[in-house]
């Protein structure tokens, strides 16, 4: 059976990508058509998030939302065997240096980012760096252990260190003691637990509790923060800005950190909405 599996890696491995977005072209109608992921939510997010727009123009939205969704899915799955040349090819970072001037005279740097465009391919910081920086993904574990096994060997793959989010601050500290500078993403567009709510703000129109643990490192650890704003060019190949939110934390007031993150990804959605991931179950825990 292994054997058997190693054969069928290796036939998907010279499969290139163009060939993995006809499936996408051809997943699209169902997933959107027949099967109606979440489209309920979506619906209802977007009509709540974009008051202003026509029903014509939310649905040119929506559909351009699954087209991309079923991409993302593609490019994921295709992850597995792309290169390293490849993946710099496809995802590149364009202002690379103001984060390794960070370093000069930090430990670390925290980079708060968003389920927007390909989330997962920025795992390629590693390749477009020094080995003296660790490049930390912070992930919640899948319930579906199959599943979070492949992710967690793809976030890995390019040589960046997955840490679970309980394990944040063990790693923060353990890295900070023995001298090794840490960059730490954070995907922070999410929902957080009900009794981890500290703090609301708006959000496309809408009441929205968020995350509040990178401003709190930040602040804690004094590391300088920066948005990272990713664009996508065309089909399979993005680029992403790193924009500062905040180069001194420790003088910065409470929540003035998650707010600007916050003004600064409302920005990027709604330059090109299609690209963000209305099927989350954003606003749960809102207020009206």
């Amino acid at each position: 059976m292994s054997n058997l599996r190693n054969a069928l890696g290796c036939v998907i491995a010279l499969i290139p990508l163009r060939v993995f977005y006809l499936l996408s072209d051809v997943f699209y109608p169902i997933v959107y058509y027949i099967i109606g992921y979440r489209k309920s939510v979506v619906r209802n997010n977007l009509k709540n998030s974009f008051p202003e727009k026509t029903e014509k123009e939310l649905r040119r939205i929506e559909r351009r939302f699954y087209h991309s969704f079923c991409n993302v899915l593609t490019e994921i799955i295709y992850e597995a065997h792309i290169s390293k040349d490849e993946i710099k090819r496809r995802f590149k970072f364009v202002n690379i240096d103001v984060i390794l001037k960070q370093f000069e005279t930090s430990q670390g740097v925290m980079i708060m980012t968003a389920h927007y465009g390909n989330w997962e391919w920025g795992v390629n910081f590693p390749l477009f760096t020094y080995e003296e920086i660790t490049s930390c993904q912070i992930y919640k574990k899948l319930s579906n252990k199959t599943f979070d096994s492949f992710m967690f060997r793809l976030r890995a793959k390019f040589g960046g260190m997955n840490v679970e989010k309980q394990d944040l601050l063990r790693t923060m500290l353990r890295l900070r003691s023995e001298n090794n500078k840490g960059l730490f993403w954070m995907i922070s567009d999410q929902t957080p637990s009900l009794h981890k709510i500290h703090y609301r703000t708006r959000l496309l129109h809408q009441d929205t509790p968020v995350f509040t643990g990178t401003e709190h490192l930040a602040r804690k650890f004094n590391y300088p923060v920066f948005y990272a704003e990713v664009k996508q060019l065309k089909r399979g190949c993005y680029e992403c800005e790193f924009i500062p939110i905040s180069l001194h934390p420790t003088q910065t007031e409470e929540f003035e950190i998650t707010e600007k993150y916050t003004r600064l990804l409302q920005q990027t959605i709604e330059k090109h909405p299609e690209y963000w991931l209305w099927s989350h179950r954003r606003w749960k825990y809102s207020r009206n």
